[in-house]
């Protein structure tokens, strides 16, 4: 019995070291055809010009086309299902924003399971999300909105990109940072919000900075703070929400590249280090700055931090404010 176990035993090595070494090899030849970059979004957002600029790096350190996929729909989830079920094979990559981690908490049932179903391989970049007015309102700063607002509770409103779009998470967070009350008025996306803020429809507007940057350049807009940590590189003369009196507060919109479960550490690495490069070149730098963004290059691990501490603010955020989809 003794001799059949250590039989057992060699075979099993055996099989492992076999699936070690198709596995290295497997690594050391990808790619060796084109590599696919789910969106989740349309065409034209801030999302698809960061996933284009990095995959047009990667393309030529790889030698091989590296094409981005714009699946759009039911808050991006039908995007993360294309990338879930994706083989884990180095040939599919997803360029998530904030969605990512909100989705398993304001869906339900979860659509997926953040720690089962993806692999984290590099953090991107971030923008702000900004608080803006037209540039005929009364607020001419932050703190004289939340003086109105704590004056009269409800009375101001705001639209967002969408009932738990990213903007609107933040505003939430914002109102609770405050200690003030608003009302939100959602829409379908970030034009038609900013559409109605300056036709005088709706008092202030959340959205990701690069969306309000032609209104402010044009003098229709103004932006009352930026939600970053640090001041946006496009407006460098708005002060933060921090620095408005509300130390320690940060929502950003942050970008970053997933995988299917089950990838093989050899290819997390290689992926990691191209993804690395890219974010080191002009052009990329250029992208994210001309949103108003920054490069944040970092190891996986952090981003796979980053995504459990902001599923698990996320899901505090939503349950106790009761949000839903649209």
């Amino acid at each position: 019995m003794t001799g059949f176990r250590t039989h057992l035993l060699r075979r099993a090595g055996t099989v492992l070291l076999l699936l070690l070494a198709t596995t290295l090899a497997s690594a050391q030849t990808w790619p060796s055809r084109p590599i696919r970059v789910i969106v989740g979004y349309s065409p034209g957002g801030a999302v698809d010009i960061i996933a284009r600029a990095v995959a047009q790096s990667l393309s030529a350190s790889l030698g091989q086309p590296v094409i981005v996929e714009n699946k759009p729909g039911a808050g991006t989830n039908i995007a993360n299902r294309a990338l879930i079920d994706s083989a884990p094979d180095g040939y599919a990559l997803m360029l998530a924003a904030n969605a990512l981690a909100a989705n398993v908490s304001l869906y339900q049932p979860p659509p997926y399971d953040l720690a089962r179903d993806v692999t984290a391989v590099s953090l991107v970049g971030r923008v702000p999300v900004v608080l803006a007015v037209a540039a005929a309102s009364e607020h001419a700063t932050l703190a004289g909105f939340v003086a109105s607002a704590k004056g009269a509770p409800g009375r101001l409103n705001y639209a967002s990109p969408g009932n738990g779009s990213t903007p609107h998470l933040a505003v939430e967070l914002f109102q609770r940072a405050a200690g003030i009350t608003l009302t939100h008025v959602p829409y379908k996306g970030g034009a038609q919000a900013i559409t109605d803020v300056l036709g005088g429809h709706v008092q202030a507007v959340a959205v990701n900075a690069l969306e309000v940057q032609p209104h402010v350049r044009s003098g229709k807009l103004r932006v009352l703070a930026v939600m970053t940590p640090q001041r946006s590189g496009i407006f460098p003369d708005v002060p933060t929400v921090a620095e408005s009196g509300f130390a320690g507060f940060e929502a950003s919109v942050w970008y970053g590249f997933i995988a299917p479960a089950g990838l093989p550490a050899p290819l997390l690495a290689r992926l990691h280090a191209e993804i690395q490069r890219a974010l080191a070149t002009d052009d990329v730098k250029g992208r994210l700055a001309s949103a108003g963004g920054e490069v944040l290059p970092g190891p996986p691990e952090a981003f796979a931090t980053l995504l459990n501490s902001e599923r698990t603010r996320y899901e505090k955020l939503i349950r106790e404010a009761k949000i839903q989809p649209d």
